[in-house]
């Protein structure tokens, strides 16, 4: 189920030089990127943050064949995360389920020694193609936005990360331009609170 409207090309991963060391990165994850209005937007507003790392996992990682070594080096590099994807079956995209399972390594990010993410921070930024209203227990879904994302909050968790309240754009099938514009302008600022935090 591709909750998800249309749209064009991929915006370039821009990963930065390790020196000095930027505070947020972004972990995109979209495979059907040119289909999406609401992504493009998301991440042409994210990429003009100053201090954020974009990184589009499905543009490094075409055939899945992830980089273990890079990604975590990466992770090493920032205090805050940042994950961008759209919920499909009231789930994640398959990339962050691969990533998850290869870079969250037992001894590194979990465990009695798997202390390389603990203290950092972690956003999920999500689309949904539903209004909101259907996400309340009353509601076509029956269940939060929050609630199907509790296994990357658990993650977080066991990681020893420090889990934010997810940034959500629900009903993007029905989203006009203004309202694109709108929801992408929300996302940069919650970007650079996040960024800016002490």
């Amino acid at each position: 189920m591709l909750n998800e409207d249309a749209g064009d090309d991929r915006p370039a991963s821009k990963i930065p030089s390790r020196d000095p060391m930027p505070r947020l990165l972004i972990l995109f994850a979209h495979p059907a990127y040119d289909a999406s209005r609401v992504h493009k937007a998301m991440a042409t507003a994210a990429r003009r943050v100053p201090g954020v790392t974009f990184h589009d996992l499905y543009e490094a990682y075409p055939d899945f064949d992830i980089d273990v070594g890079h990604e975590q080096a990466l992770l090493a590099d920032h205090d805050r995360i940042v994950l961008q994807f759209p919920i499909y079956w009231y789930s994640t995209p398959p990339m962050v389920k691969q990533w998850e399972d290869l870079v969250l390594t037992h001894g590194w990010a979990y465990g009695q020694q798997g202390t390389a993410l603990r203290g950092k921070q972690l956003l999920c930024a999500v689309s949904a193609g539903a209004r909101q209203e259907a996400y309340t227990p009353d509601g076509f879904n029956a269940v939060s936005i929050r609630q199907f994302l509790l296994p990357l909050e658990a993650t977080a968790r066991l990681c020893g990360m420090i889990y934010h309240e997810p940034f959500v754009i629900h009903g993007t099938h029905r989203l006009e331009t203004e309202g694109i514009a709108a929801a992408a302008d929300s996302y940069r600022d919650r970007l650079e609170a996040l960024r800016d935090a002490q």
